[in-house]
């Protein structure tokens, strides 16, 4: 999917040489597009010989259903729970915790 939101609509060969440092055969790249076509996560454009694929949804909005899910799964709904296990188990740099505190002043006035 990343390649997809990166590039716009591609070929199967196109995202195949976007995967090439993971040494992924062409073939199991072409069946996890049709997979990814099946499920309704990618379009295929099939009026050429060689099918394009897209993106159905953006990946802003893949991410916040992942999340939501996630946070519901394994944190109770608890979206604290979830950042307070990301922050203590992970190296978060300076900059990234100026966003996550600018997001937090943001939420703040929000609900204000």
């Amino acid at each position: 999917m990343r390649v997809l939101w990166e590039r716009g609509p591609v070929t199967v060969r196109q995202v195949h040489e976007a995967l090439a440092d993971r040494e992924t055969g062409y073939t199991t790249t072409l069946k996890l597009m049709q997979i990814m076509a099946d499920k309704g996560l990618v379009t295929r454009d099939e009026s050429a010989r060689t099918h394009v694929y897209a993106a159905r949804v953006s990946q802003q909005q893949t991410q916040r259903q992942l999340v939501n899910d996630l946070v519901d799964r394994a944190f109770g709904g608890s979206a604290a729970e979830l950042v307070l296990r990301a922050l203590s188990d992970a190296r978060t740099s300076a900059e990234e915790l100026r966003e996550i505190r600018k997001l937090i002043d943001e939420a703040r006035e929000d609900r204000r």
